[in-house]
């Protein structure tokens, strides 16, 4: 595998890509203002998919249609540090997920494996198929993200004055969780979820009681009765943390079926 991979693109030199100047485009959020990272992402080699952009997101909606605006105006109120309409289980959803999402499903994994009894070939076979399909979900939401570059909730809420009329500006407005630096489009842990729960709904169907600890809230669970339950909850908590929109969860979702779909087909 290593002589395999050995020339696939990843050790590459990322290319520099600039800010954007227009309304929509992706350009370093606050407060860090950091570089644009894994620019280079795209090209990586695909284990399965034929290419990265084989299942790339749909063209972004218009900055001026009331699908954009409700959507930013949602993140915007359940998004924000403070003074926000979210609940208190929400601001522990938002927390909760806040880690390398891949680390939460194959733990989430792991412990199926185990409760199930999995023997040693559907456990070798269920992770080999998970983790395939998380790097190339990785390969390709960045062909998607650096494809379209649209920028994050954070900047869209600032900048908004004369991008939609119904989306009113808040220059001082903070999302609760750090945003990262890459453009918005689509959600990656919507992307990595909806593989997670579909190669795992696949193997195991879709009922599974499920205890999920968190990476970065000591000592915290959360339970959920379905794969997908799980997954929903962890691409939705990235609205409620103020760093992505419903537009990107949606798309992620889409996306992550998709790659995991066809490695699920792959024989």
């Amino acid at each position: 595998m290593l002589s395999l991979r050995a020339h696939d693109g990843s050790d590459a030199t990322p290319p520099t890509i600039p800010a954007g100047t227009q309304p929509g485009q992706y350009r370093p959020a606050p407060p860090n203002f950091g570089a644009p990272v894994f620019t280079h992402w795209a090209s990586v080699t695909p284990f399965v998919l034929h290419r990265a952009d084989q299942f790339r997101s749909r063209p972004y909606p218009d900055l001026r249609g009331a699908h954009y605006a409700a959507a930013t105006n949602e993140v915007k109120s359940l998004g924000r540090d403070t003074g926000t309409t979210r609940t208190a289980d929400q601001t522990v959803q938002a927390r909760f997920w806040a880690a390398s999402i891949w680390n939460y499903w194959n733990e989430i994994t792991q412990n199926v494996v185990l409760a199930r009894e999995s023997d040693l070939h559907t456990a070798a076979r269920v992770f080999a198929r998970l983790n395939f399909a998380f790097a190339d979900g990785v390969i390709a939401f960045y062909d998607s993200k650096y494809h379209f570059r649209i920028w994050r909730p954070i900047t869209a809420i600032r900048l908004a004055d004369d991008v939609n009329p119904a989306v009113t500006a808040d220059p001082q407005w903070n999302s609760l969780n750090t945003t990262p630096a890459d453009p918005s489009y689509p959600g990656a842990h919507s992307v990595i979820s909806q593989v997670g729960a579909t190669i795992l709904r696949h193997t195991y169907g879709p009922a599974q009681h499920l205890t999920v600890t968190s990476e970065v809230l000591a000592g915290t669970v959360r339970m959920f009765d379905t794969f997908q339950d799980a997954a929903d909850e962890a691409g939705l908590s990235r609205i409620l943390g103020g760093v992505h929109t419903r537009i990107d969860h949606v798309a992620g979702q889409e996306l992550g079926f998709s790659v995991a779909r066809s490695i699920i087909n792959d024989r």
